[in-house]
C-alpha cells in the first residue's frame, strides 16, 4: 500500500508541471505531499506490525491498532475535508484558469500551457468555448475565433471561428 502510495504521490506531483500556470497557489501540491508522508508512515506501521506479529508482542500489536484507528480516523477526516471544500476548490481553480486565460496571447509561456491543456484535454475554455469572448486576445483578433488548440483533431480545415462551433 505504501509503495501505492507513493506512486500516486509521484505522479501527482509530476503531472502539476505541466499544469502549473493554472493552480497558482502553490498550496496544490500540498494532498501530494501529504500522500507522500502517509506511504512513508504506512511503511514504518507496517514493520512495527510485522515485527510485533512475528515476536507476538502484546505491547506491539496493541500500538499497531492504536494507530490504525488513527489512520483510519484522520481518512475520514480528509473526506469530510474534501466533500465540504470541494466547491471552493472548483471555484479558485476556475478563477485562476479564468486569469491565465486572459493573458493568453499565442506567444507567451501561459499561451503555450493555455494550448497545451486544450490539447491534452480536448476541450476549450475553461467551461466551453464561449469563455473566449471575453478575453483580450479575442477581442484583439477581430475574427471571431478561439485559439487551434480548440479544435478538434479530426477537423483539418479548422479556423477556429465560432460560427463553426461543430469544429470546436
Amino acid at each position: 500500500a505504501a509503495a501505492g502510495l507513493s506512486y500516486v504521490g509521484g505522479y501527482v506531483i509530476n503531472t502539476y508541471r505541466s499544469y502549473d500556470n493554472f493552480l497558482q497557489d502553490k498550496y496544490a501540491l500540498l494532498p501530494a505531499v501529504i500522500i507522500l508522508c502517509v506511504a512513508v508512515v504506512m511503511f514504518i506501521i507496517g514493520l512495527i506490525g510485522c515485527c510485533a506479529t512475528f515476536r507476538e508482542s502484546r505491547v506491539g500489536l496493541g500500538l499497531f491498532l492504536a494507530i490504525i484507528l488513527i489512520i483510519f480516523i484522520a481518512e475520514v477526516s480528509a473526506f469530510v475535508l474534501g466533500f465540504v471544500y470541494r466547491e471552493k476548490v472548483k471555484t479558485d481553480v476556475q478563477g485562476t484558469m479564468r486569469s491565465v486565460f486572459d493573458k493568453y496571447n499565442g506567444k507567451n509561456p501561459e499561451s503555450t500551457v493555455v494550448d497545451y491543456l486544450q490539447e491534452q484535454l480536448h476541450c476549450c475554455g475553461v467551461k466551453n468555448y464561449s469563455d473566449w469572448t471575453t478575453t483580450l486576445w479575442f477581442n484583439s483578433t477581430g475574427n471571431n475565433s478561439v485559439p487551434l488548440s480548440c479544435c478538434r483533431q479530426e477537423m483539418k480545415n479548422c479556423t477556429g471561428r465560432l460560427d463553426q462551433p461543430q469544429e470546436l
